[in-house]
């Protein structure tokens, strides 16, 4: 993705000096660290024998009803996930799709300054997740303004091993996530560590599309399907939410793939980039990390989307470019 020298977004947060705190309403979770539990700046575990008693649980029962009121349920963050919505099979038009083996891009080139995608240090990162949000905020007022409508900006937090947002605390276990309540997002970088060492996902765009994600349910949230689904999810069991999880999280992705979609048409995307978002989907679904992590997968459980979902949906907004190719029946 050629992002060097562009401009950059004014609505970065860059609190990792001083974060601390943990959860959100998210569409990434990091994969392998789950159940890991941090608190404060030292990113010590806690201790199950630690001492607290009556003010600890006080202390627990706040944070449940503040989560409750932005909509998420703390059972869904112990179970490892950061959201909850199953599987509904799609299809998309194959003809150039890259997803066929035999449409498949296999060489990749770079430019010197590119570095295979890799940001060395924090102010690189720093600069590169402005530029992405930047990009991210043209191209939603553009689609804002051409409905008459006006699109509010989100912030971006950027922290280090946790933090304290409106819905509650979150720590890096949780990974990037989107709080409604807010209307921010909140990205430890070192989450594109983790895709890298441990999911083989690497590349710019990789990253590019796990921000460009996260935008997406802040669209969701201005348009009214994150309002409507946290108060509808109050009244449903935790299969019947999972199943909705899973529709919101795939509409995210497709909202991703419009945001690649008007990327590509400026020409800042270079070979091989897309192929890098592709398997960053296809690494982060529920089959793969419940694979790689326990070695079988329950379906029922699923809250984000299989690997082919999450490609497919991605794929979808990309190939479009329109909002009505990213409708996944959130409510039925």
């Amino acid at each position: 993705m050629r992002w060097r020298g562009r401009r950059e977004s004014s609505n970065i947060e860059d609190v990792r000096s001083q974060s601390g705190g943990r959860t959100g309403r998210g569409g990434f979770r990091i994969p392998g660290g789950l159940g890991r539990r941090r608190t404060g700046n030292s990113g010590r575990r806690v201790s199950r024998s630690s001492g607290g008693g009556f003010g600890t649980i006080i202390i627990l029962v706040i944070a449940f009803f503040a989560l409750r009121a932005c909509g998420i349920n703390p059972l869904d963050m112990l179970a490892g996930g950061g959201g909850g919505f199953a599987p509904q099979t799609q299809t998309t038009e194959r003809s150039l799709n890259p997803l066929d083996p035999a449409n498949r891009q296999t060489t990749q080139t770079r430019t010197p300054t590119q570095t295979n995608g890799r940001v060395s240090n924090n102010d690189e990162i720093k600069q590169f997740v402005g530029v992405v949000l930047a990009e991210t905020e043209q191209v939603w007022n553009g689609i804002f303004q051409q409905e008459g409508q006006r699109y509010p900006e989100p912030k971006l937090v950027m922290f280090s091993d946790s933090i304290r947002s409106a819905c509650g605390q979150a720590s890096s276990a949780t990974g990037p996530f989107y709080c409604p309540g807010d209307s921010k997002v909140y990205l430890d970088t070192s989450f594109f560590q983790t895709l890298e060492r441990q999911f083989g996902v690497h590349g710019d765009f990789a990253k590019a599309y796990v921000i460009a994600h996260e935008v997406g349910h802040h669209v969701q949230n201005v348009i009214g399907v994150l309002p409507k689904f946290n108060q509808l999810r109050r009244s449903m069991s935790q299969t019947q939410t999972n199943q909705m999880s899973v529709r919101v999280e795939l509409q995210a992705d497709c909202f991703a793939g419009i945001w690649a979609y008007y990327t590509n048409q400026k020409g800042l995307l270079e070979a091989g980039d897309l192929e890098e978002a592709l398997n960053a989907a296809m690494q982060i679904g529920d089959d793969a990390i419940q694979k790689r992590t326990q070695g079988y997968v329950r379906p029922e459980t699923f809250n984000h989307g299989t690997s082919q979902q999450r490609q497919e949906w991605f794929y979808r907004g990309y190939e479009s470019g329109k909002l009505s190719q990213c409708d996944t029946k959130v409510f039925g």
